[in-house]
């Protein structure tokens, strides 16, 4: 079965961080590049960090530069988000997507991130 898999979305205070991994099943993410989009009510879906098949190259919205991190993790078969310092308007689902160079592309089903007091 072929499936992505968000996980590590909750509430958290300004300030706080979370890790946010997306997990794969029966593909290698090693030969996909990775993006992590967030959609918050009312706005449309934004891309806030990539990285490439190789983990070579990496991507960061002006919004989120400084404070997110991604990397992979090999062994797991994941690709992490770390997001620390978060602000109340990170709020929103957190979508990871796989795309290979045939643009062959997976998404999984979101995760909720909420920033508030």
């Amino acid at each position: 079965q072929t499936q992505l898999v968000e996980s590590g979305g909750g509430l958290v205070q300004p300030g706080g961080s979370l890790r946010l991994s997306c997990a794969a099943s029966g593909f290698s993410l090693g030969y996909y590049d990775i993006s992590w989009l967030r959609q918050a009510p009312g706005k449309e879906r934004e891309r806030v960090s990539c990285i490439s098949s190789s983990g070579g190259s990496t991507f960061y919205a002006d919004s989120v530069k400084g404070r997110f991190a991604v990397s992979r993790d090999g062994a797991k078969n994941t690709v992490n988000l770390q997001m620390n310092t978060l602000k109340p308007e990170d709020t929103a689902v957190y979508y990871c997507n796989a795309e290979n160079w045939s643009r062959l592309s997976y998404w999984g089903q979101g995760t909720q991130v909420t920033v508030s007091s």
